[in-house]
């Protein structure tokens, strides 16, 4: 060998790999004359905490937690330390940690039961604790506070906590009067009942006004008599019903002397004080589900149950003795919008908590890509972090702006329904309708990206991101499908456009002022400084919905000249509904935040606010063909806004950990990955 010409990297390799294949050793093979490239072996890889390498938070962490979280900080970390401080929460040390989650390694039943006994020794803790009796907003919020913590730890005792007080107890609480407080409102609050809400048919969910169940009422007796008259009546996935539940809401069709009054609600007792089902009643199990087996779906059949003529929640309606039908609201559609109220604060809850799950999967994710390494820049160089390559900047930072701007409209949403009164209803509708299927649709995007994100570990139960996809599917679904929430939020839109159109006034509410001005002007180049402009990012969004709308409301305008039903143009018209309702609700989130950034004073945060915000709106663009699809950009627009993406994931790169560290989501609620995920896989851990 010519020692002035020494071989290359790829030759050594090359050589050593012959070797190995000949079955030399490095001294015969030297023997041979053949050259010798012995291999070093490499450093084993070890866990570095990205704190120990990210630069220091350059805001106060406690200030960004308090504009994310919005309320109730001192209560939510009291109840998470009550779940770290109970055996029931499986708490492990693991990576480094004490760490905290159900074990989904349980069976179906194994899992309800530990649900059930969460909810005691929460109850005994005192979490419950006014959540029923106590009046006035600040009780209200500080209960939605609790209850996205109790979300974070596991669905399924969100879900079974939230059926009991959000579904079963606010319809006795809203749509019952004195005596239905009186007798239930405590004892559902102390659990001495446990409440379930039967309103989904095994033939009907999104049209409750098809639902086949009836109540007719007997004069003689003074009773309802509730009846399942065929299969497709049934009512179907009733959480808390195949196991635990004591009564239930049944929402059936009123008959009184042959006539239909349309949907009521009534209070049904399905199992005696021994937990024994009552007579004429039949209960069946949903099965085992892809996830939220700790919830006991079950299904119901009613043979001509007898129940007082008092179990009518009457709030809105009543019966008489007699049999007379009185109603404090005579238009039949109004009856029955207001005996389906109790579902927005449902779609309130749950819009919330997926906000909540998105940010432990991005934490998570963040984390593990600050700590973990993978290919070499240069041929002897260390590893690359994760989250060093921009590829990966752009997969999980925009993730982490829309998690930071959906936890402003989720603060928004909470504080409007706290906050409610009649002439808001409507407004609360759209918005929850409009938020919940647009936060649960992200949420779903959020997991799956963080899963790939994390490879292989992100597959591991205990990792929680991939289990996580399978707890949540369902909120696409339930309280309402998303599609048909959002076909809701453009018909709203759509009706309140005529309505503005025909009494000649200014739109008012939702946001919709922008429509009484001028149309706004896109500039015909955009630099970086218009794209992070709060002004354009306004007024590009309000241009696309104005547009929207009014393409919208022509079409189904030249459908129903046509001859068509306005149901029929309508739903004709999806394609544009569908564009509508999205414009609408990516608006209303930069509007809320842009009101909540408006507060912060300059300086760090709000600079850090302006990257999130900015993020957003370019990643709207960039990820929706409708400001191509409809002229509110040009190509070279959308082109500018792609590369600005690139330019703000780097920007906000460096404070990527404090800001999923500003989450106030304790460590115990991560998982091993988010740590010393080396020790974590150490062998002294076996194979659990």
């Amino acid at each position: 060998m010519d020692p002035s010409n020494p071989p290359s990297i790829a030759a050594r390799r090359a050589a050593a790999i012959a070797r190995h294949l000949a079955g030399l050793s490095p001294h015969d093979a030297a023997a041979a004359g053949a050259t010798v490239a012995v291999l070093e072996p490499s450093a084993c890889l070890c866990y570095a905490p990205p704190e120990s390498s990210e630069p220091a938070p350059a805001f106060s962490l406690l200030e960004l937690r308090a504009l994310l979280d919005g309320h109730h900080l001192r209560e939510r970390d009291w109840a998470f330390r009550a779940m770290e401080e109970s055996p029931l929460f499986c708490p492990r040390r693991c990576g480094g940690k004490v760490l905290v989650s159900p074990d989904y390694n349980e069976g179906k039943e194994g899992q309800r039961e530990a649900t059930m006994r969460r909810v005691g020794y929460l109850a005994r803790r005192g979490v419950f604790r006014g959540w029923l009796t106590e009046p006035g907003p600040d009780a209200e919020l500080r209960k939605l506070a609790l209850l996205d913590c109790l979300g974070v730890y596991d669905h399924s005792l969100a879900i079974k906590v939230g059926v009991h007080f959000f579904l079963w107890g606010s319809t006795i609480k809203f749509l019952g009067t004195k005596r239905h407080h009186d007798k239930w409102l405590s004892d559902t609050e102390n659990y001495v009942i446990k409440g379930c809400f039967s309103m989904t048919e095994l033939g009907h969910g999104s049209n409750v006004r098809g639902i086949e169940t009836v109540a007719t009422y007997d004069s003689k007796t003074g009773e309802f008599v509730v009846n399942t008259p065929c299969e497709s009546a049934q009512k179907y996935w009733i959480g808390g019903a195949a196991n635990h539940a004591t009564h239930t809401i049944v929402f059936a069709q009123l008959h009184i002397n042959g006539r239909n009054e349309g949907v009521h609600a009534f209070v049904v007792q399905i199992r005696d004080e021994n937990e024994n089902v009552m007579p004429n009643i039949q209960i069946a199990d949903c099965g085992h589900k892809i996830g939220l087996n700790g919830v006991d779906n079950g299904r119901i059949w009613f043979n001509n149950i007898r129940v007082p003529r008092e179990n009518l929640l009457n709030l809105v309606a009543d019966v008489l003795p007699d049999g007379q039908y009185v109603s404090m609201i005579d238009d039949p559609d109004q009856r029955f919008a207001a005996f389906l109220s109790p579902l927005t604060l449902g779609r309130v809850n749950i819009a919330v908590n997926a906000v909540y799950i998105s940010k432990v999967a991005v934490a998570i994710a963040v984390r593990y890509a600050l700590s973990r390494r993978a290919f070499s820049v240069t041929p002897d160089g260390p590893e690359t972090l994760l989250l060093d390559y921009p590829s990966h900047q752009r997969r999980l930072l925009p993730l982490l702006a829309k998690a930071c701007l959906m936890s402003s409209a989720g603060n928004f949403m909470k504080r409007m329904y706290v906050k409610r009164t009649p002439e808001l209803n409507k407004a609360i509708h759209i918005y929850s309708s409009a938020l919940k299927a647009t936060l649960t649709w992200q949420n779903m995007t959020t997991l799956q990206e963080c899963r790939e994100a994390c490879g292989g570990q992100g597959l591991k139960t205990e990792n929680r991101i991939g289990i996580f996809k399978a707890e949540f599917d369902v909120q696409s679904t339930f309280e309402g499908d998303n599609n048909v929430l959002m076909q809701q939020v453009s018909k709203a839109l759509h009706a309140e456009f005529l309505a503005a159109k025909r009494k000649k006034q200014p739109f008012k509410g939702l946001g919709l002022e922008h429509l009484n001005g001028p149309c706004p002007v896109i500039p015909d180049y955009l630099t970086s400084g218009t794209l992070r402009s709060s002004s354009f990012q306004m007024d590009l969004l309000c241009l696309r919905e104005r547009d929207l709308l009014k393409q919208f409301a022509a079409e189904v305008s030249n459908y129903l000249a046509k001859g068509e039903s306005r149901e029929k143009a309508l739903m004709l018209s999806y394609q544009l509904a569908e564009d509508l309702a999205r414009a609408f609700t990516e608006r209303t989130i930069l509007q809320i935040f842009l009101e909540d950034e408006k507060n912060i004073p300059t300086g760090s945060l709000k600079d850090i606010l302006g990257l999130l915000r900015s993020l957003y709106v370019m990643v709207c663009i960039d990820e929706s063909a409708s400001f191509l699809r409809y002229g509110c950009l040009s190509r070279e627009h959308v082109a500018a806004a792609r590369k600005e993406v690139m330019t703000l994931c780097s920007e906000l790169r460096p404070h990527a950990l404090a800001i999923v560290s500003s989450f106030g989501i304790p460590d115990a609620f991560l998982s091993p990955l988010a740590f010393d995920w080396v020790e974590a896989n150490a062998r002294s851990y076996g194979n659990e």
